[in-house]
């Protein structure tokens, strides 16, 4: 017997904002949050200086409580810590120590920082620059670990760090665990912090965006004359509760989760493949016992890269039976956010599909003839009243994930 997953809070950090009405004032605002970056001028040989930090001050904890995390840690705590708190589950510490919750939490690395400690090392023969926590600031595992401690929780523990679809893969698996009967409640997601390295990996692949003169301009998702993507940096998280567990204590539900897809394509690690995208897309609509014609809005991955936007768009295509249906990509408001952008982009979707109002492609002007023939929306948004939606991510790796949240 299989068991309901809803979502019972959440929260985001990203350059649109910490809360959801600010999220939304700057994605109706129709202008991005990507900036050039004058301190990468240093780097002489990466092509581009384009990047979607987040310019406010993080919240503060006491040092105790973070001494062993980094900036991808702290944004990751931050964003769940707001999750939870908006779940009303930080005050019950026997739930929190019952072995019923867990965390699934993901992000392509650890503390970039931290790293170089290690690796400077190497170089110069000196430890002294190595500290008692300069591991567990590194550690891929650094984002779960320090939720796991911050809250005191002694169920399940899972970490992906699957780059782009860490956050999203989080989701998907801590929705299992509650369904299949593991767990009760989940607080699953995904971080990144923002480095020139991580810009660096993609620019040797000559896959960023270059027109560093008017980053308003880019990414431009699915866009004929697109150049690339441009990186970000935040944290997303969901709570995810079994939906009588949520309903007995009286938690407000902002969705329920329904189906999750996830495969690999097995062929090649940088360049997508549309046949293995497509079936993941249709994992999850049979996880959800629905057809395509149910589902009204796709948030779409929309990296700005030229095979990436054409595969994804041609697996969603054919998983839809060849039907335009309505979609829109956040990453041209905030750039490519990596191990964060499933948490954010999940979170933002379910809020759009609550509110009526989907956020437009931002740069779309003339929708690339190689991509397939979807309902890019552009303009100032859509009002649409949509029941299902439909959140998807792929990976280096060939790492494809699918969400689909029902409206309650």
């Amino acid at each position: 017997m299989t068991r309901r997953v809803v979502v019972t809070g959440g929260s985001c950090l990203s350059a649109l904002g910490q809360e959801v009405d600010e999220c939304f004032d700057s994605l109706k605002a129709l202008k991005n949050k990507i900036v050039r970056m004058d301190e990468w001028d240093v780097y002489a040989q990466m092509n581009t200086r384009l990047a979607g930090p987040i310019t406010y001050a993080l919240p503060e904890y006491p040092r105790k409580k973070i001494r062993g995390c980094g900036r991808v840690a702290v944004m990751a705590l931050a964003s769940a810590d707001r999750a939870m708190q908006m779940a009303g589950l930080t005050e019950d510490p026997a739930l929190l120590k019952s072995g019923r919750v867990g965390v699934a939490y993901g992000s392509s690395m650890g503390s970039i920082n931290a790293l170089v400690d290690f690796f400077s090392m190497l170089k110069t023969y000196d430890c002294s620059g190595i500290t008692a926590t300069s591991y567990i600031r590194s550690m891929p595992q650094t984002c779960a670990v320090n939720i796991s401690v911050f809250f005191g929780l002694t169920g399940r523990i899972i970490t992906t760090n699957t780059a782009c679809t860490s956050g999203s893969l989080s989701i998907g698996q801590a929705y299992e665990n509650i369904k299949y009967g593991m767990q009760d409640v989940m607080i699953a997601g995904g971080a990144e912090e923002l480095n020139p390295t991580e810009s660096a990996v993609f620019d040797t692949l000559f896959a960023t965006s270059t027109k560093n003169d008017t980053p308003e301009l880019s990414p431009a998702s699915y866009d004929r004359d697109r150049d690339g993507l441009v990186i970000g940096e935040g944290a997303g998280t969901l709570i995810l509760e079994e939906y009588e567990h949520a309903k007995a204590r009286g938690a407000h539900i902002y969705a329920e989760l329904v189906g999750f897809g996830n495969n690999t394509d097995g062929d090649h690690i940088t360049q997508p493949k549309k046949e293995t995208m497509q079936v993941a897309l249709e994992i999850a609509m049979k996880d959800a016992g629905i057809s395509p014609d149910a589902i009204g809005y796709v948030n779409g991955h929309g990296t700005a890269t030229h095979h990436g936007d054409i595969a994804e768009s041609w697996a969603t295509y054919n998983a839809f039976n060849q039907r335009a249906v309505p979609l829109s990509s956040l990453k041209s408001y905030i750039g490519h956010t990596l191990g964060a952008c499933g948490g954010i982009e999940a979170w933002l979707a379910i809020h759009m599909m609550n509110r009526g109002w989907f956020s437009p492609n931002l740069n779309l002007k003339n929708v690339d003839p190689e991509c397939a023939p979807l309902d890019y929306i552009t303009g100032s948004g859509r009002e649409m009243d949509v029941e299902y939606i439909m959140s998807n991510n792929f990976a280096f790796g060939g790492i494809n994930t699918s969400l689909i949240f029902k409206k309650v």
